[in-house]
Order: C-alpha cells, then structure tokens, then sequence
C-alpha cells in the first residue's frame, strides 16, 4: 500500500458499509482521516465502523431525502467539527430490463439513489467548504455512464449524470481549493451483484480486457488520491478505472 496523506482530514463516504465504500473507509482510515459512514443500513454500518475501528463513526440516512441528509451534516460537524472530504458511493443497480420492460418507479427509484443522492449531499455539504475553502469531492460513477450498458438503461443514464454533474460543480468551485472528480470503475464483485442476472454479469466482464473485475482495494486507492491534497489540480475530471474497457 502506497502512502497518501489524510492525517488530520474528515470525510464521509456513503454507502460506507459494504463494497467500494468500506473499502475506501478502510484506505481513508490507515491514511489518517476519520470517516463517517453514512447508509441507510444502520446495523451494518456500525457493524462496519466497529471492525474498521475508533476513527469510524455509522449514521444512518436516506441520501435523497435533503431534510434528512441535512440533520446528518449536522450531526457530523457536530462530531468531527469540520467535513473535508465527500464520496458520493451509495448507489443501487436496479433491476434488468430493456427500457420498454423498465416500470417507471424502477427508473425513478435507481435515479433518485444515484443521481439525485449525490446532488443533494453536495448541496448540503458544499457550503460548509466553501467557507473553509478546503474540501474533495469525489463521485464513483461506472463505465456504464460511459458506454451503455444494455438492459440498464437506469444505471447507465444515473451514472452519465453523475458524470456531468461532477464536471458542472468542477467548474463551478474552480475558483476555491475544493477538487470534484469522479471514478468510472468497472464492475467489481460487491453485494450489487445479488440484483444482476449472470447473464449481465457475463456480458460485464466480457467487455474488460484485462479479463477480471475490479477489486475495491484498487477503486480505494485511486478515491484516495483524489481526495488528498495533492489532487490539487484535477477538478471537473473523470478517471478510468475500468482495466481497458474504457480508453478515454
């Protein structure tokens, strides 16, 4: 494991408890910072935090609910006294389907997770750096939001916004030292998994070509990076993760 350097730094990571966001806890952790996890699994977030260690803190909250992200900023300045680092992680797959298959609630339900979560974390969040003028922002997209991927139609299009909005607030908070990027990893074996059908998962892997799905210490390292002081100059930018899939 490579140094990077977050003594001293506090973040949260939603969708902390499992998959790429307890990975990321972990990394942020033996990088120095303190880490709320925000999920809306609360037993397995402090199940998470307890096993990670005292640098760890669990909240449970619904990311798209402002009221309720709202009270939980509050409750993470109130516990850590600034926030420095935001991971907008948490996020669902939905179900797969062609788009004329997808109900309506299905396509509101992985949008509202996945694109408007982030949204209003970085609305409730982004004020408090701005005054400090210190803060990273880093959104873990998907190749999907590249490409397409067929049969998810609402993941692909959550993650493509995600993408525009990280280069949107990029721009946007130019002018302070606060960095927005995000990642666009391939798939990596998580608990996503269990709402994919093999044959989606086949067609995933088929497409990398390093022939082998991400592994979350490796998404970890390079959300890392981009949240420490020396991604200093990077802002609006997308980073591949994808083992060659994606080539741009």
């Amino acid at each position: 494991m490579n140094k990077i350097d977050l003594d001293g730094r506090c973040a949260i990571v939603t969708g902390g408890a499992q998959g790429f966001g307890r990975a990321i806890t972990e990394r942020f952790v033996a990088s120095g910072a303190k880490v709320a996890i925000w999920d809306h699994d609360q037993p397995l977030a402090e199940r998470t935090a307890k096993e990670i260690g005292n640098a760890v803190t669990a909240f449970k909250v619904d990311v798209s609910d402002l009221a309720a992200v709202e009270k939980t900023r509050d409750a993470t300045l109130q516990a850590f006294g600034r926030i420095d680092i935001l991971v907008n992680n948490a996020g669902i797959a939905g179900v797969n389907k062609t788009v004329w298959e997808t109900d309506l609630d299905e396509w509101r339900k992985v949008l509202r997770i996945n694109l408007d979560g982030p949204f209003i974390c970085c609305k409730a969040i982004v004020p408090d750096m701005v005054k400090q003028n210190y803060g990273r922002i880093v959104n873990i997209a998907s190749i999907a939001g590249k490409e397409g991927n067929p049969n998810a139609a609402h993941y692909s299009a959550s993650k493509a916004g995600l993408i525009a909005l990280t280069k949107s607030l990029g721009k946007e908070l130019a002018g302070y030292e606060i960095a927005v990027n995000a990642v666009t990893p391939a798939a990596a074996k998580t608990a996503i998994f269990d709402q994919l059908t093999q044959q989606h998962i086949d067609f995933m892997l088929s497409k990398i070509p390093k022939g082998r799905f991400v592994l979350v210490e490796e998404l970890a390292a390079m959300a890392a990076w981009l949240a420490s002081e020396d991604c200093a100059f990077s802002t609006g930018a997308v980073f591949d993760i994808s083992g060659g899939r994606a080539t741009y």
